[in-house]
C-alpha cells in the first residue's frame, strides 16, 4: 500500500479524517472534482446534500478503480460545499458513511472542506477532488 494515514501526537484525532498521509508509491493520480452525476450525466439527489456527497465519493471511487486504485490510495481530498454551515455536518457525514459502506472502505485521508458560493451547475451542492498515490 502506498499510503499510510496517521494522527500525530499533539494534533487532535478527528473521526472524519486523519491529519497526515505518507505517500511512498510511484504513481501520482489527480482526480478532477467529482459532482453528483451518474454515468449519464444526470444529477443524483437534487437538493439532498447527503445523497450528493455519497455520489461524489462513489464517483471518486470509480475514477480510482479505473486506474487500479481505491480510497486506500488517497493521500488528500478537497471538498467544496455550497453555502456551507456547521449544521450541514451531519448530512455530510451521513453521505460519507453511505459511500464508505458501498465502497467497503472508510475514506479518511487528510482533507479540506471549503464553503463556496456556487459550483458549475446550480443543482450541485458538493464537489470532491482527490490526489492518490499508487505503487
Amino acid at each position: 500500500m502506498a499510503i499510510t494515514l496517521t494522527n500525530p501526537t499533539g494534533l487532535p484525532e478527528i473521526d472524519a479524517y486523519r491529519q497526515v498521509s505518507i505517500a511512498t508509491g510511484s504513481k501520482l493520480v489527480h482526480i478532477a472534482g467529482q459532482v453528483a452525476w451518474d454515468a449519464r450525466g444526470v444529477t443524483v439527489g437534487e437538493g439532498d446534500l447527503a445523497a450528493q456527497v455519497e455520489q461524489c465519493y462513489l464517483n471518486v471511487g470509480t475514477a480510482l478503480a479505473d486506474v487500479g486504485g481505491s480510497f486506500d490510495d488517497v493521500a488528500k481530498l478537497t471538498v467544496y460545499v455550497v453555502d456551507w454551515t456547521l449544521d450541514k455536518m451531519p448530512l455530510f457525514l451521513e453521505g460519507v458513511a453511505r459511500a464508505a459502506a458501498k465502497l467497503g472502505s472508510a475514506p479518511v485521508p487528510p482533507g479540506t472542506l471549503l464553503g463556496v458560493a456556487a459550483l458549475a451547475a446550480p443543482d450541485h451542492l458538493v464537489e470532491v477532488d482527490a490526489t492518490a498515490v499508487l505503487d
